[in-house]
């Protein structure tokens, strides 16, 4: 049940990077999704403190960690698959 709960909150902390980083980011959802559970795990890293309310604080590093992730890797992404593209 833990995969379950990973692979749903790393598909909403990727859409909402995904959403937070400019221009298109042409990555499969399968990548999106890898990433959001690696931002996950960077904010939880940092050891943010739970709080009694939500923790806006943890929230945003989480989506922050995967915005910085979808920008590096995006160009990465593209570069290596725009030949493919091309012969298609």
């Amino acid at each position: 049940m833990n995969i379950l709960w990973a692979i749903i909150a790393g598909l909403v902390i990727g859409l909402l990077a995904k959403l937070v980083v400019r221009g298109r980011q042409p990555i499969p959802l399968w990548l999106t999704i890898i990433i959001g559970i690696i931002g996950n795990y960077i904010a939880s890293a940092i050891h943010v403190r739970h709080t009694s309310g939500i923790d806006w604080i943890r929230h945003i590093l989480q989506v922050a960690a995967a915005a910085v992730l979808i920008s590096l890797i995006t160009p990465m992404w593209m570069s290596r698959h725009s030949g493919r593209r091309a012969r298609i």
